[in-house]
């Protein structure tokens, strides 16, 4: 990785302080390969660690965060921090030190052309509203599956008395003054759906909050249970984290803290999709099974063996994929972000399966991809009819989005030829070497 370094938080050399690096150059070359054996890391989940970056902005003073992964979206989420005046630093060995100072040296505005590249940094909104009582923020970009709108977002933040304007694009937010004063104030957030990054923003909000907030349909996802012991840990009162009911008693101060990021479920699911497809042996070292439960339950049904050992989590296969129908729902059930995996595997698999997205329009987009590759795919608003052909075949192919980048990889393992994954800047956002991880498995992928 290429970084600019300049010397922003006084942390002396081997330690980086970067600038935001360029979006990744290249494509992936796979070749078809046969049965993968080893072990991998997941890492440090992206879906976790960005929202513990944006928490440190609730808290003046140096904040550690470990197990973080090498990935574009935290350097993105990092040159924001920047942006607000904050030192950032990473260090060796997946250490992430952010030094955050007091409300007065903050600068609350998030700057367009970082929020156009990642959606979820909208999640800065609830912090710096909360701790500087006003925010500017722009429209949120990212992914290229559809809109995501934040009306819940603004929805229960205006509950808790904050007041916006749309202004040329950007969000402005402000505490109505004949609400809270200075400060926003608990009050109950019935969420409409439950949206992962909405919970975040208003579990943020809430922890400096006068009074006591209830978060009603509140996301379950163990992302959010670890931005909640995070918060914990500096001192927050939350209670009902990982439950659709989440209390959060406001403090008058937050404090810096220590916190390790729980490992990416999706990355590892990534790897045991690669075992099922090519057989062998995979083991992801700090998988967290329980935290794939619907996962695993489709990954054994369509004939993969996957199993918790001292080692890990282990995944195995033996004789032809079996189709079975997925539907995307939200935590507990199949995450949106596995089903590109999944779509991949039932390409190749025995049967006719069909696919239903219920949560993001847009989510089949490189279902033409797959085609290309001569999968037989039929999609017709938000199901799929996944028919199962015995072989893909190699083609030029292009990354939609981070997981679908991910599973174009995956597909040219058992594609006859040589596969050109392009508009690999997708995969960066949310991998730290999946080339390399895939080779040390066996496989025959390379980054050009």
């Amino acid at each position: 990785m290429e970084v600019v370094a300049k010397d922003l938080s006084g942390v002396s050399s081997p330690a980086t302080a970067y600038e935001c690096r360029l979006p990744g150059t290249g494509s992936f070359v796979v070749r078809p390969s046969g049965p993968l054996q080893g072990t991998v890391r997941a890492g440090g989940a992206k879906n976790s660690v960005l929202k513990l970056m944006a928490a440190t902005l609730l808290a003046e003073g140096r904040h550690v965060l470990t197990n973080v992964p090498d990935i574009l979206d935290v350097e993105i989420m990092g040159e924001m921090l920047r942006a607000f005046g904050v030192g950032v630093t990473r260090e060796p060995g997946g250490r992430l030190v952010v030094d955050v100072p007091s409300v007065a040296e903050l600068v609350p505005e998030a700057p367009y052309e970082l929020v156009d590249r990642m959606r979820a940094s909208i999640v800065v909104l609830g912090p710096l509203l909360s701790r500087c009582g006003r925010a500017k923020v722009s429209m949120p970009g990212g992914d290229d599956f559809g809109g995501r709108p934040i009306d819940f977002h603004l929805e229960g933040l205006a509950g808790m008395g904050a007041r916006f304007e749309t202004v040329h694009g950007n969000v402005e937010a402000s505490i109505d003054p004949d609400v809270g004063g200075r400060a926003l104030v608990g009050t109950q957030v019935v969420l409409e759906y439950p949206s992962h990054t909405a919970t975040d923003n208003i579990l943020m909000a809430a922890t400096l909050a006068k009074g006591t907030t209830v978060i009603e349909n509140a996301a379950r996802e163990p992302e959010v249970c670890d931005l909640a012991a995070y918060l914990t840990s500096m001192g927050a009162r939350i209670r009902g984290a990982g439950t659709s009911h989440v209390e959060v008693e406001g403090v008058d101060a937050l404090t810096p803290s220590t916190h390790a990021v729980v490992p990416d479920r999706v990355v590892a699911a990534t790897y045991l999709a690669a075992a099922g497809l090519c057989g062998g042996e995979v083991v992801v070292e700090d998988a967290r099974i329980e935290h794939m439960a619907m996962l695993v339950r489709k990954l054994v049904a369509m004939g993969v063996h996957v199993e918790l050992r001292p080692t890990g989590v282990v995944a195995t296969r033996e004789g032809r994929l079996r189709s079975v129908d997925v539907a995307t729902l939200p935590y507990p059930g199949v995450a949106t972000d596995y089903k590109p995996f999944l779509v991949t595997m039932l390409t190749v698999a025995d049967g006719v399966a069909i696919v239903t997205e219920n949560l993001f329009a847009g989510r089949f987009r490189y279902i033409d991809e797959l085609r290309r590759m001569g999968a037989d795919v039929r999609t017709e608003g938000h199901h799929a009819v996944v028919r199962g052909v015995p072989r893909l075949s190699a083609a030029p192919v292009r990354a939609t989005d981070i997981r679908a980048g991910a599973a174009l990889v995956l597909a040219g393992l058992v594609a006859d030829g040589e596969t050109v994954v392009s508009d690999v800047h997708h995969v960066d956002r949310g991998y730290e070497d999946l080339a390399g991880a895939l080779s040390a498995l066996g496989a025959q992928v390379a980054r050009r």
